[in-house]
């Protein structure tokens, strides 16, 4: 692999026996922000705390609100795939789970090949059967009517991507191998991005549970009514409830394995029996979210890694000569808007977004990354502001470069609203993001919009379409796509950017697309979000991940101590 990430010794197929030392020059040599520790004589330990910023309420992080969750950073080497995702942003293949390679002949067609001894913790083998469920959640072909008679997916997934390119998964169910056929003209760029890390659930078990022993069948039928009885088991039947696990439920495919979660010590990952790769360097992680006892376990010194957003939660105590460091995310800090009630209206929407103050969010709560582009307020919702593309883009925000509250109210007047209350939810408690909706409602206030602060620690992104909440506050964790509602238009040239192959036609579409979605505005980007990250004295293979993925992308590599 050209990546290097493929090459480095924290990475997961570098050859060495449990307890062997890394070469830690080599590691600091190829990654920005290694804080990878060395020289340390002590004995390894047997247990890594690993305390994150999110609740892990989910199994599945593909649906809306396990995509919000920390499950990724939690579940990534529980459930990993064809690739996961590097500290540089780019995707690296992960052969241990299989391969895949492109057919040669017209259109985009690739074959996917299961590692022989791949198998689940509970002896079933990982099979294309994991394949045809990811693509059918994603793809968003499978619909329903709702009550109004709508048109609407069966699956609650958080993204389509290029799962809706694919016209179809060749799979003989039981097998380890599958063929994906792209349909014509929709030769996708980042097909590599697809079956990765967290993607593939055990399919055995969804169908199992929902009463559909041939899921494959069922799916390739068009089976509306099997279908719909899947989709129910995958968009909740992997809840996480700390205290209720039920093992038969969460079987592993990676090289840790849930075997306990309560709030009073953590969700517990053990070595995975039946791992057919190199063994994890230390046999068990213990996870620290939200909802369980992190300041009793951080005063206890029970926490060795931290990966938070800055100032959100608090530092944990990770001892003397612990290496912590502030890294600038990709992850977008952004305001989602609702598309009912108050903001019904696009005019309400732009009037928020002219009353928000940015360069002031950005000023007291960003922070500046000159080699990631980042030296302001995030203008572009489809380019990192790393693109050399980016500066035409953030053209089309000017407009809402500064407050501009004569402009806001009226917006506010346009939308037939004499004055509007606005209810901004997130997942609290969260010091940073109640300062954030405390600053926009002194800003807004003047323009005739009071906000509401509706942060709590039940807080799902879910609460925007029951109508609970009129905007949340949450960050992107680096996905793809506009987010917010559906636009037409916006979609399209969304498509159009997935197979884009050179620079005149990506900056074309996206900038079409921004200028749209400026004008619509269902969402409102912020700040790249500052993240702190922390690692105790001794630990080996400790490198950030700016990422989805977090700090815990290769946590079969931590040693700490030895």
């Amino acid at each position: 692999m050209a990546v290097s990430e493929r090459n480095d010794p924290t990475t997961r197929r570098s050859p060495r026996r449990r307890g062997t030392l890394f070469a830690c020059a080599a590691v600091a040599s190829t990654l920005a922000f290694s804080t990878v520790a060395c020289g340390t004589d002590e004995e390894p330990v047997h247990s890594i705390g690993y305390a994150i910023d999110n609740t892990v309420t989910t199994y599945n992080a593909n649906t809306v609100d396990g995509a919000a969750s920390g499950a990724r950073q939690a579940f990534a080497r529980v459930l990993p795939g064809f690739g996961y995702v590097g500290p540089s942003g780019r995707v690296v293949a992960d052969t241990d789970i299989g391969t895949a390679s492109v057919v040669p002949g017209e259109g985009l067609t690739v074959q996917y090949r299961l590692s022989p001894d791949a198998v689940y913790s509970d002896g079933v083998p990982m099979s294309c059967d994991d394949l045809v469920l990811a693509w059918a959640a994603s793809s968003g072909r499978f619909t329903a009517p709702d009550e109004s008679g709508e048109q609407v997916p069966l699956f609650d997934a958080a993204h389509r991507g290029g799962y809706a390119d694919i016209d179809r998964v060749d799979c003989q169910a039981g097998s380890k191998e599958a063929t994906v056929v792209f349909r014509p003209g929709r030769e996708d760029t980042n097909w590599k991005a697809l079956f990765g890390a967290t993607e593939l659930m055990p399919a055995h078990v969804a169908a199992d549970r929902s009463g559909v022993p041939d899921l494959v069948g069922a799916i390739t039928s068009n089976d509306t009514e099997a279908v719909r009885r899947i989709a129910e088991f995958w968009n909740t039947g992997w809840t996480l409830t700390p205290g209720e696990i039920d093992p038969a439920l969460f079987p592993s495919s990676g090289p840790y394995r849930i075997e306990s979660y309560t709030a009073e010590d953590g969700l517990t990952l053990v070595a995975n029996e039946r791992w057919w790769g190199n063994a994890p360097g230390t046999d068990r992680i213990v996870v620290w979210p939200r909802g369980t006892d992190t300041s009793a376990a951080a005063e206890d010194g029970r926490i060795h890694v931290v990966d938070v957003a800055e100032g959100s939660v608090g530092h944990s105590n990770l001892g003397d000569g612990a290496d912590v460091s502030t890294v600038v995310s990709r992850n977008l800090e952004q305001l989602v808007f609702a598309t009912s009630g108050v903001f019904q209206d696009p005019a309400a929407r732009r009037a928020v977004a002219l009353c928000t103050p940015r360069t002031q969010l950005f000023d007291e709560l960003g922070a500046s990354d000159e080699s990631n582009g980042v030296t302001g307020p995030v203008t572009s919702r489809l380019l990192a502001p790393d693109s050399p593309l980016y500066p035409q883009t953030a053209q089309t925000a000017e407009r809402y470069a500064e407050v501009d509250i004569d402009a806001a109210r009226s917006e506010r007047e346009a939308s037939g609203q004499d004055r509007m209350q606005v209810r901004i939810g997130y997942l609290g408690p969260d010091e940073r993001r109640a300062r954030t909706v405390e600053l926009i409602g002194e800003s807004c206030r003047e323009a005739g919009i009071e906000i509401v602060d509706a942060g709590s620690d039940t807080f799902t992104p879910s609460q925007l379409t029951a109508g609970e909440v009129d905007a949340i506050l949450v960050g992107t964790a680096t996905a793809a796509g506009a987010g917010g509602a559906a636009i037409g238009r916006v979609d399209e040239l969304l498509d159009g950017l997935l197979v884009a192959k050179d620079n005149a036609a990506i900056a074309g579409l996206a900038t079409e697309a921004e200028r749209i979605l400026w004008g619509d505005v269902p969402t409102l980007p912020l700040f790249a979000q500052p993240r702190t990250l922390g690692f105790a004295a001794g630990m080996h293979a400790g490198v950030p991940n700016p990422t989805t993925a977090g700090a815990g992308w290769n946590m079969d590599r931590w040693i700490l101590g030895g």
